[in-house]
């Protein structure tokens, strides 16, 4: 049996753990930190990552800290729909798009890796900083006291900084910054909408927010914990990726929006954190792989984080790196195989969060209208070509939407657009 090592905790990593598990391995995981901690705000899980999930066997235990996601309205910087679209099951897909806070999500992927494989499957305090490799193995190196480990193949899930990505592609080193800050917050309130909808607001030119729920009677309070994140062009660059910071830069950018529903310069006065970090990610690599070494998760194709589909690639990546290394007998040719059924595909994502995506479609009605409120959206930007946009969208990354291949509608402006 191959002797796995894996670097990093978070959600990937241990994913790969779970798949390799799944196909009879026994991986370690090597992390840097000594104690892991349910850090992080928000994680929009798209149906292909619930299917992942699902597979992992761990689906019961996802929803009972997730909140399932029924609908997905688009509004302008006034609080004027644009256009809706159903979620998950409620489109008409096999499985759930959910919200989840990442903590909690790691954490619970985290204590099933301790119950599968072990108490000693994770090493922590153990901070990697680059390999060595021969024909039959690779060697780790770590700092502190940490000592060498020798292994047959390595995974590296250790995120956008990573070590072994740096050694790989020295070019390739440090991450893309776009000029924009994401303001992330957290708020605690009773429940928009009935509690199960994410929101896209606001003119792109100048600042986009995003909202959803993330748990529901959060820690007994029967209130909803609801996960905002707030784009914007700032003066001064933010180094520390932990960095908090307040809502007086942002707040103006909402003072026209005006929702039925929400107050979104209350929510985000009430925050109970806010987190300032830079959207950035990396040049896509022509290569995941050095030998026996093998990249996946944000180490091989950190991008925007819009529309989930990060951390849902990143699930995609596990499972095939387990297939491949389960059904290929060399090492080394099995990592290759993963990287090219994943590198051009993933790479093509990357780009598209660029440009985007489907929140296209707010930067086109703000064009049209060069930023003022509209009388009637239809006139603006047609239900046709908002949903044209979407279906090439999801088919892009992977969940085609149901009904599409027959011409049939599946985005909807809701009773209470203003047309």
């Amino acid at each position: 049996m191959l002797d796995i090592a894996i670097i990093g905790a978070g959600p990937c990593g241990l994913a790969t753990a779970l798949r390799l598990h799944q196909r009879g391995f026994r991986p370690r995981i090597y992390e840097a930190v000594g104690e892991l901690k349910p850090l992080g705000v928000g994680i929009d899980t798209k149906v292909y990552g619930t299917r992942e999930i699902d597979e992992l066997g761990l689906l019961e235990e996802f929803r009972a800290v997730s909140v399932d996601a029924q609908e997905s309205i688009f509004y302008n910087n006034h609080g004027q729909e644009i256009y809706a679209e159903l979620c998950g099951v409620h489109m008409g897909y096999l499985h759930e798009q959910r919200f989840v806070r990442r903590g909690a999500l790691q954490m619970l992927f985290y204590r099933t890796v301790l119950k599968r494989l072990g108490a000693d499957s994770v090493v922590l305090g153990a901070r990697c900083t680059g390999y060595t490799q021969n024909a039959d193995s690779v060697t780790l190196h770590f700092d502190g006291a940490a000592s060498d480990v020798t292994a047959d193949v390595v995974i590296a899930a250790d995120g956008i900084k990573s070590a072994v990505r740096t050694q790989m592609h020295p070019e390739s080193a440090e991450p893309k910054y776009s000029g924009i800050t994401m303001w992330r917050g957290t708020t605690l309130m009773e429940p928009f909408k009935g509690g199960h909808t994410i929101l896209h607001i606001g003119d792109p030119r100048v600042s986009s927010m995003i909202v959803y729920p993330i748990a529901d009677d959060f820690e007994g309070s029967g209130l909803t914990l609801v996960n905002w994140v707030v784009e914007a062009v700032r003066d001064a660059s933010v180094e520390d990726w932990n960095q908090t910071g307040g809502v007086d830069e942002i707040m103006h950018h909402y003072d026209t929006c005006t929702l039925p529903f929400l107050d979104v310069q209350q929510m985000m006065r009430n925050a109970r954190e806010v987190y300032l970090m830079p959207l950035i990610d990396h040049e896509p690599l022509d290569s995941w792989v050095d030998g026996r070494v093998a990249l996946a998760g944000d180490a091989a194709h950190a991008m925007y984080p819009r529309g989930g589909n990060g951390w849902c690639q990143a699930l995609v990546d596990a499972g095939v790196i387990a297939d491949r290394l389960a059904t290929i007998d060399d090492p080394a040719e099995a990592l290759r195989a993963y990287e090219s059924a994943r590198l051009a595909t993933v790479n093509r994502i990357v780009l598209a969060n660029r440009g985007e995506g489907y929140e296209v479609i707010r930067r086109i009605v703000a064009e049209r209208t060069d930023g003022r409120p509209f009388s009637n959206v239809e006139e603006v930007l047609p239900l046709a070509e908002a949903d044209g946009i979407f279906s090439r969208y999801h088919a892009l990354v992977g969940q085609p939407r149901p009904g599409h291949e027959a011409g049939e509608t599946t985005g909807f402006r809701s009773p209470d657009a203003l047309v």
